[in-house]
């Protein structure tokens, strides 16, 4: 298994087991934090890193 070096793909990967960890065990974790992961995550891969 190789791990991408595309920094937007490791953040959405971040993102999604995030949002997944917290939708399966009611975990809260702030909407401005996921909100600011999608984000920035978003502009990685428009921008192509």
């Amino acid at each position: 298994m190789t791990i991408t070096k595309n920094i937007g793909m490791l953040l959405l990967a971040l993102w999604l087991i995030l949002w997944g960890i917290t939708a399966l065990a009611s975990i809260a974790i702030p909407g401005i934090i996921m909100g600011l992961l999608a984000l920035i995550a978003g502009i990685f891969i428009l921008v192509g890193r």
